[in-house]
């Protein structure tokens, strides 16, 4: 980067949101540059591929993670390598790529060859600056966000940067560069984020099954994930000392039910909080009565039931009354001698065993139903040492929670790096020709 610097020169491109460009670069509208190709399939058979923002145009089976077949692709279009694809719908987010492979591609997508001799590549890094696609988006037309297109002949209107081909290559080199480095240190620091969490499990994992005592004597407690635990606590079910309940979903047609609501409504995402301190939607005192939704106490331990993303399972402490939808079971304890925040912890380090219930059901949708949750078995220490576990695995976790959420931000400043530089690149902010002929 110390190669890196400012051209020497500089000229007003005459287009107010490019700004100043290197003198020797030009200006050229899209049109000149890419002509779009239009070579339908005619139902030959072809590998099916699908744009991403992350990996690029990949085939459509490994992003689905299995064999895709589609009745009809006389209509799909044919890119082959190097040539430019371009999501129509997702334009304005940058949707953009360059085709390593021979395929077919939905009929929402645009593919384009290159007129004159250029790099391909170069266009595929400045298509996704942040200057183009705010372009992109306020020329793709439709009836909202999701479903708005960029079509061709607009796009071909937009102005373009053009760099002497040489120098695209160069930047290309440069930007490939940064690429996998920033690439390495990402999954470096992913890595090191995932030996966090796992460290994070075992801390729960060792202080709610062993406790703090080294030398205690130990019982066997029939609960194969469990283990040996301490001859002294008890094994218990779930059912025993709390109530357990879930809710519902209003009907979203009867305006009744929400409009002016004052009861918060959780949905499963609310697990996701650890402690739930507020709610974004609201129920009214007729939807309670009507749809026989719990009145849920803080204190309350909520639990995802249902879904295929990681909300199955975990869990977290509710510290407002609310009520709940039915993809969670509410567990509210009915003594004082079990302390929520310590069975939250225990079910914290109990997540992969309540996945694996939910799943040996036999059903096709993994779920817990609450007779699950009500007979899962729980080790109950005194009182007393339930708030000792707590208070040291709570010192011990914001260790490793710091650690993982430095971690975390680390990668994202270097993304962040990388968007910036990538932009000053290719806009001619910095001339890497020399940076780029050093590196390999």
């Amino acid at each position: 980067m110390t190669d890196a610097r400012r051209y020497s020169e500089y000229r007003a491109s005459d287009v107010y949101w490019l700004g100043d460009l290197p003198k020797h670069w030009e200006v050229r509208r899209i049109k000149t540059i890419f002509r779009e190709l239009k070579d339908r399939s005619g139902g030959t058979h072809g590998e099916l591929l699908s744009l991403t923002k992350s990996n690029g145009l990949i085939p459509r089976a490994r992003l689905l993670g299995q064999k895709v077949r589609v009745a009809d692709t006389s209509n799909y279009k044919r890119c082959r390598p190097g040539h430019l694809v371009m999501n129509r719908m997702q334009a304005w987010s940058g949707m953009f790529a360059v085709s390593r492979q021979e395929g077919l591609v939905s009929p929402e997508y645009s593919v384009f060859e290159l007129i004159h001799p250029s790099n391909v590549r170069y266009f595929e890094f400045l298509f996704k600056t942040p200057v183009f696609v705010q372009q992109f988006s306020e020329k793709s037309k439709g009836v909202g966000s999701g479903f708005n297109r960029l079509y061709t002949p607009v796009f071909g209107n937009i102005p373009s940067i053009l760099p002497p081909p040489r120098e695209q290559d160069a930047i290309v080199q440069f930007l490939d560069c940064v690429d996998q480095r920033t690439r390495r240190y990402v999954d470096a620091k992913r890595r090191l984020v995932g030996l966090l969490e796992e460290e994070r499990q075992a801390v729960v994992n060792q202080a709610v099954t062993r406790g703090l005592d080294p030398n205690v004597r130990l019982k066997p407690s029939g609960v194969e994930w469990i283990g040996d635990t301490p001859e002294h606590w008890e094994i218990t079910r779930v059912g025993h000392f709390a109530r357990v309940t879930n809710g519902s979903t209003p009907s979203r047609s009867n305006h009744s039910y929400w409009t002016d609501g004052t009861h918060a409504w959780l949905n499963s995402s609310s697990v996701n909080q650890g402690t739930i301190t507020h709610a974004e939607q609201f129920v009214t005192d007729l939807a309670m009565r009507e749809c026989h939704l719990p009145r849920l106490r803080p204190g309350s331990v909520l639990v995802g039931i249902t879904g295929q993303g990681k909300t199955r399972g975990m869990s977290a402490v509710l510290s407002i009354e609310a009520t709940i939808n039915q993809h969670m079971a509410s567990i509210t304890p009915n003594t004082r001698r079990v302390s929520s925040r310590y069975l939250h912890m225990f079910l914290t380090a109990a997540y992969d065993e309540l996945r694996a219930i939910s799943s040996a059901s036999g059903s096709t949708k993994a779920a817990l139903t609450c007779e699950d949750v009500k007979h899962f078995k729980v080790v109950l220490p005194s009182t007393d040492e339930q708030k000792q576990i707590l208070s040291y695995a709570n010192r011990k976790l914001e260790v490793v929670t710091d650690a993982i959420n430095r971690a975390r931000r680390q990668a994202e400043l270097v993304q962040e790096y990388r968007t910036r530089l990538v932009a000053d690149v290719v806009t001619g902010k910095l001339d890497v020709r020399e940076a780029a002929a050093k590196w390999p």
